[in-house]
């Protein structure tokens, strides 16, 4: 039995299927089906059921994918400590921001990160919570930006920043003439919100929810995209909540309608969650020192109120 054997055997229960196992993991068909086979043959059970379409795990094969995950993580976990013990930060990290979150903080960390740790090959893909949680379990992400907290028992979360929520309040609106929000002036009925799954929408919702102020609505408008929402609050839609760091390159003409809230401020609590078995956590150590140093300095607001959004962006 050998490792590179049973990380053909993950990719296999992944796939369910071999010939995009062994493509996703650089090797032909035929050595990767004749190692899983070697594999079998050793342990003389079935791993997997070929005669379905697709692939199946048979009821001992769940028991050794589960076994081998442990397994394989646990081999990598040699490197790790040989790279901590030599000081050495480098090689291959796959981050997942989630989509509130990507386009502000990226620009604002990537190239200082990049030249502080060249040896770092960062790859980062944009993805929802649910999706971050499920790749970190099967070792496709080495960590995540997420809001938080998720309280999920195999994750860790160790916070980044507090994001305050910022009022995109226009000239016609009921609120304009109000110098400070508070939580009690929102009312869902007349806040733009981004479009089911997204984090940032939750935390909006259970303000409302928390001032009671959940009116029906007479038209109901949701969008992927924070500067969708600014547009048609321009319109006369109504207005939207903003995370603070998608506030500060908004042009002079429409930064007037900026309202910050009264103390203590709203906010989304944004962290950095990775596997409780720590791998490759000199890099995470490092990324999260280099977020929160450059963000520290962008979010002066210190009397925020967290508001936990629901585990579904």
């Amino acid at each position: 039995m050998t490792i590179t054997q049973l990380q053909y055997v993950l990719a296999v229960a992944e796939h369910k299927n071999f010939t995009l196992a062994a493509e996703k993991s650089f090797v032909t068909q035929p050595t990767l089906s004749m190692q899983v086979q070697k594999l079998e043959d050793e342990l003389d059970v079935l791993i997997f059921d070929r005669s379905k379409k697709p692939i199946t795990i048979t009821e001992v094969g769940k028991k050794i994918v589960a076994q081998a995950k442990n397994i394989v993580a646990e081999a990598e976990r040699i490197k790790d400590i040989v790279d901590q013990d030599k000081g050495y930060i480098g090689g291959d990290y796959t981050l997942g921001i989630i989509p509130t979150v990507m386009p502000t903080l990226l620009p604002m960390f990537l190239n200082a990160f990049i030249k502080k740790y060249p040896k770092v090959n960062l790859i980062i893909k944009e993805q929802s919570t649910q999706t971050m949680i499920k790749n970190i379990l099967d070792g496709h992400l080495d960590a995540g930006i997420a809001a938080t907290p998720l309280e999920i028992e195999f994750i860790k979360e160790r916070p980044l920043y507090y994001e305050p929520f910022v009022g995109y309040v226009p000239k016609n609106h009921r609120l304009a003439s109000e110098e400070l929000l508070t939580t009690e002036h929102l009312d869902v009925s007349d806040v733009l919100l981004l479009q089911d799954g997204h984090c940032f929408r939750e935390g909006v919702i259970n303000l409302c929810k928390a001032s009671q102020n959940l009116r029906g609505e007479h038209f109901k408008i949701e969008s992927g995209s924070f500067e969708t929402l600014v547009s048609l609050a321009d319109e006369g839609m109504g207005m939207t909540l903003l995370p603070y760091l998608n506030t500060l390159h908004l042009d002079k003409e429409k930064r007037v309608n900026l309202k910050t809230f009264k103390n203590p401020v709203p906010a989304r609590e944004i962290s950095m969650i990775y596997h409780k078995s720590e791998l490759k956590i000199q890099i995470t150590d490092a990324l999260r020192e280099v977020i929160s140093s450059i963000v520290r300095g962008a979010i002066a607001f210190q009397d925020v109120k967290i508001i936990s959004p629901l585990a579904k962006n």
